[in-house]
């Protein structure tokens, strides 16, 4: 039995990640337990088994001491609501099933953000630009079951990071073809936010327009099933689809450096992208990224850097825990 160890976690709409780590704060790859959100009706039939999984397989007995959960939807209140996914909790509930001595609840691009600090060249592919500059802000946004959009800030005794809900601002159409994509979407939804079209579940609603537009049998009901498509070049509305995806995501990622001053780099997050990183990278996202009119000049030293780290919630999360 450890004598302390803490728990955190990284929770979306779709999947929810867990570590458990020694005192020292260090990630145990062996010790990361992986759920999906809709094996469980409630969040609590996944925490009353977790403990007990986590007992098993690390012979820790004993509750964890401090928690750290990055969760996907506001994190600044008693109840915590997903947006993505029917879970909800209270805080005080939650501490009470861990029995931890201490709990913090924390954004899930919050965690990111914190994470972004610990990697390496190793975790990232540059997607143009020149060297980032150091003393800048930096911008984060990454597609997964919805959008995420943080920031980060650095200075002289650290960072600061921006935790943000960025990824329900307003979707901008900049042609005709995502107009006539925005206004299908709005007789679905009223408001289309950037999220509605810049997710997984986003591509499906791309697609499922297109196809509405066009008067056709939608083919494929699953993002996926649309990635997969569009990459074997065996439909044009799915390969029209990820075109779009990826020119949408230059167009917020542009929006964002120039919201930001990112001159800092923007980075790319989210298990969306890197499953199609060469198209991504070969697309027209850096062009849109770039088109900004008079502010093309400024945007074209700015690097992006897609992040091909796995765990990046859950190393943002024990980052953020050796704060507290």
């Amino acid at each position: 039995m450890a004598d302390k160890w803490n728990l955190v976690a990284d929770i979306g709409g779709t999947n929810a990640r867990f570590s458990a780590l020694l005192d020292n704060g260090s990630l145990e790859s062996d010790y990361e337990f992986h759920h999906s959100v809709e094996e469980y009706p409630r969040f609590a039939d996944l925490i009353d088994g977790l403990l007990a999984e986590i007992a098993a397989a690390t012979g820790w007995s004993n509750a964890p001491t401090n928690v750290c959960f990055a969760v996907a939807c506001p994190a600044d209140s008693e109840e915590i609501t997903f947006t993505n996914s029917h879970w909800q909790f209270t805080k005080t509930q939650l501490q009470q099933l861990l029995g931890c001595e201490t709990l913090s609840v924390i954004n899930d691009f919050e965690a990111v953000a914190h994470g972004i600090t610990e990697l390496d060249d190793t975790d990232l592919v540059k997607v143009g630009g020149a060297d980032a500059v150091q003393t800048k802000p930096i911008g984060i946004l990454g597609a997964g079951t919805g959008l995420g959009v943080a920031g980060l800030v650095q200075h002289a005794d650290g960072y600061h990071v921006i935790d943000t809900e960025g990824g329900h601002a307003d979707y901008a159409p900049i042609d005709d073809i995502q107009s006539a994509v925005v206004n299908c979407l709005r007789e679905r939804y009223g408001r289309v936010s950037l999220e509605r079209l810049l997710s997984g579940k986003g591509i499906l609603n791309i697609y499922t327009a297109l196809c509405s537009i066009e008067a056709v049998e939608a083919e494929f009901s699953r993002p996926a099933d649309v990635v997969a498509a569009a990459l074997a070049g065996t439909d044009s509305r799915a390969l029209q689809t990820l075109d779009m995806f990826c020119e949408g995501m230059g167009s917020a990622a542009g929006n964002l450096a120039l919201t930001l001053g990112a001159k800092g780099g923007v980075y790319i997050a989210g298990g969306v992208i890197p499953r199609f990183q060469e198209f991504f990278i070969n697309s027209g996202f850096r062009s849109k990224f770039e088109d900004k009119g008079r502010f093309v000049s400024y945007l074209q030293p700015i690097p992006v850097f897609i992040v091909v780290r796995g765990n990046l919630g859950l190393l943002g999360a024990a980052k953020k825990l050796q704060q507290i």
